[in-house]
């Protein structure tokens, strides 16, 4: 991974650095800049999924070689944070526009909404796990409990539908090796995004719509919540133009 490349990196520029100081004659100070670049850079390896840079994660719909040939430009449209009641209005949508999407779904959010679970598998639609607990903390537990938490929700995924999901969203898309371990461990694929709507702090339907279709293109995987009524409000509209910029809809990963 791109992390043990950075670690090795990191440790020779220190070194450097610290070489430089005692003796030629750097300023100290100097040995602080590259501790406060190399931790900014960290920081950013963790917020960024698409940098792939503690593991790897689908960011972009996979085409095989015939679709490449047959011109095909998918989107895949992913739903986060669910199971929710807006969730079924979101079904409803799909089904009526016969458009399928994936679900990353909340382990503690499932309990009295198995109908929506087996509804969303029922319908075509493919499921995954967003963690159990899905807050900040899980970043700072051990890979071991990392891979607990993840299997709590896998568990009630597979006792609602009978299905196990092997695609995990990381929440709020942070990653680092813990994780990593855990997903390695556990054998799911981690899937990130190409487009990030921010629809869970947009305010305006119109203007999430048009924020969305002036930053589309083919192959994105594009992240919306389920649980948000602007993006309900809006989700019609959206299939429709997106269909009008001749695009198609696909999962994010390659279905066997």
């Amino acid at each position: 991974m791109k992390f043990k490349y950075y670690l090795v990196f990191a440790l020779l520029l220190l070194a450097h650095v610290i070489a430089g100081v005692v003796y030629s004659g750097y300023a100290w100070w100097w040995i602080l800049v590259t501790i406060l670049v190399l931790l900014a850079v960290l920081v950013q390896g963790c917020r960024n999924i698409q940098w792939n840079f503690f593991l790897k994660s689908v960011n972009r719909v996979p085409l095989s070689l015939q679709q490449l040939r047959a011109g095909t430009k998918p989107v895949a449209l992913t739903f986060d944070d669910g199971p929710h009641e807006n969730t079924l209005k979101v079904l409803d949508i799909l089904k009526a526009e016969g458009v399928r999407a994936t679900f990353f779904v909340i382990g503690k959010e499932i309990a009295g909404k198995e109908p929506i679970l087996q509804r969303i598998k029922d319908e075509g639609h493919l499921l995954g796990n967003h963690t159990y607990a899905h807050n900040a903390a899980f970043y700072w537990q051990s890979a071991q409990l990392m891979a607990e938490d993840i299997t709590k929700c896998n568990e009630l995924i597979h006792a609602a539908t009978g299905v196990s999901p092997d695609i995990f969203r990381p929440p709020f898309g942070v990653t680092n090796p813990n994780l990593a371990k855990a997903l390695a461990k556990l054998g799911l694929q981690s899937v990130g995004w190409t487009l990030r709507s921010m629809d869970t702090i947009a305010k305006d339907p119109e203007a999430l719509l048009n924020k969305i279709l002036n930053s589309v293109r083919s192959n994105n995987i594009i992240l919306l919540h389920d649980r948000c009524d602007i993006t309900v409000a809006m989700l019609p509209e959206l299939i429709a133009r997106l269909r009008e910029k001749g695009l198609s809809f696909g999962f994010p990963v390659v279905m066997e």
